[in-house]
């Protein structure tokens, strides 16, 4: 049993727990938050990196400070996603294994509400969920958050949009007494606003080892392509990383569909994740991810909100990040629990500029990635091209005298002759196609 946890007020079904899922030692914003949240005495605001443990930060104390005496939902968690919202339901009911009487409820977007309204009928004492699938129920009238005590923001910085609509419907509706825990990665101004309009005077700020806003773990790195190769050169270092798991984030639906695409002609283990697939979709191919059936995820900003999978090697920007706060989310995918990373981030020639912005802004420090030669990237598509072929199923609807003209052609040669042929086969194509890219260009003039 832990006696860090113990120490900071922690009781022993919580503790008992803790210690079944090799959670031995806090982390430095659990240390700093848990001791705040259970003295109950003023809103909290707890800015932590990803990947920091700041969920456990605010739901540990939360598991000790409902009464499962009440039937009524006593802590509600607001989250931008319901990815986030599963990862902290799931949490939580780790967590309060050994709290039997306690009942925790996710109702997020993306899913059908009957079910969730029927769930909500039974004793609910903390509730995850998405503020739009919030204020659908409150607006039917399917939750009564009057004795709810506990209001906690996660990621806000990344619901701010969603809460400047929402927040004051939902606030009405809380016992003016309520606590405000809000937590974020990042502090923008528009952040400070919301603390400013929404949180008591008196709010305690807890900044977790944020002189830098990057995970020191994290090796930070770009590297210069001209757009005509940028797909060769994600595809050289995927390459070099078989076997790795990491995320490529691009900026819209149509990027994520097209690269996700062409990972798949090219025999890479991936999927895509963005907001308009259907929640199905979404769940099927988060759960390949997490479970290493897919190694690669190509995602939006939005869509990877909440994604906290152990054992991401890296992080691709396929493209720049619109803003310095989502590159920190986007960073903060790898390099989790104290593991290394690498966020590499993919620059046309005009942007190189931007790099020091983000030096300058994040304190953090970049340093260049050597693109590979000419003749490496030639190399590395002859090898997935063999890939492809090696990958490739056999075709059975094909002739079987077919089959057989083809090998009596074939038959006389060794393994080694033949592999030798269709690689000269294959570069002489290539030679072909190039050589005729200028022609047909000239022809379309």
């Amino acid at each position: 049993m832990s006696e860090d946890f113990k120490k900071l007020g922690i009781t022993a079904p919580i503790l008992k727990a803790l210690t079944e899922l090799d959670i031995v030692s806090p982390t430095e914003i659990q240390q700093q938050i848990i001791p705040l949240l259970l003295k109950n005495e003023t809103d909290v605001v707890g800015l932590a990196k990803t990947g920091t443990g700041k969920t456990a930060a605010f739901a540990l104390p939360l598991l000790q400070l409902v009464s499962t005496e009440q039937e009524q939902v006593q802590a509600v968690i607001l989250v931008p996603t319901r990815e986030l919202g599963q990862q902290i339901f799931a949490n939580l009911e780790s967590f309060s294994k050994y709290q039997t009487k306690i009942s925790i409820a996710a109702i997020c977007g993306g899913t059908p509400i009957k079910p969730q309204i029927e769930l909500l009928k039974a004793p609910t004492h903390i509730v995850v969920a998405t503020p739009g699938r919030l204020i659908d129920l409150l607006q039917r009238k399917a939750i009564d958050l009057s004795q709810t005590q506990f209001l906690v923001l996660d990621e806000a910085d990344e619901m701010v949009s969603i809460l400047k609509e929402s927040l004051d419907e939902i606030i009405a509706e809380l016992p003016k007494t309520h606590r405000t825990y809000l937590f974020s990665a990042t502090l923008p101004g528009t952040i400070k606003q919301l603390i400013q309009n929404y949180l008591h005077k008196n709010v305690i700020q807890i900044a977790s080892n944020m002189e830098t806003v990057g995970n020191q773990e994290i090796e930070h790195q770009y590297i210069v392509v001209d757009p005509i190769e940028k797909l060769d050169v994600l595809m050289h270092f995927l390459n070099s990383r078989e076997g790795e798991r990491g995320i490529i984030f691009c900026k819209t639906k149509a990027a994520v569909n097209k690269l996700a695409k062409n990972l798949a002609i090219n025999r890479f283990s991936s999927g895509a994740l963005h907001g308009s697939l259907s929640q199905g979709i979404r769940d099927r191919i988060m759960d390949q991810f997490r479970e290493s059936h897919i190694n690669l995820l190509v995602a939006t900003d939005l869509a990877a909100r909440g994604i906290d999978v152990s054992g991401l090697s890296f992080v691709v920007n396929y493209h720049l990040p619109d803003t310095y706060e989502n590159y920190v989310h986007r960073s903060g995918r790898t390099a989790r629990a104290g593991a290394s990373g690498l966020a590499l981030t993919v620059l046309q020639p005009e942007e190189v500029p931007e790099i020091a912005e983000f030096e300058k802004e994040l304190g953090i420090s970049f340093s260049e990635f050597k693109k590979p030669s000419a003749i490496s990237l030639e190399e590395n598509n002859t090898l997935l091209w063999a890939k492809q072929i090696f990958k490739t199923k056999p075709n059975h609807e094909i002739a079987a005298d077919l089959k057989n003209k083809v090998k009596t052609v074939f038959h006389h040669l060794t393994k080694e002759e033949l592999i030798e042929k269709v690689l000269a086969n294959y570069v002489l194509q290539n030679k072909t196609e190039v050589a005729e890219k200028p022609i047909k260009k000239l022809k379309k003039k």
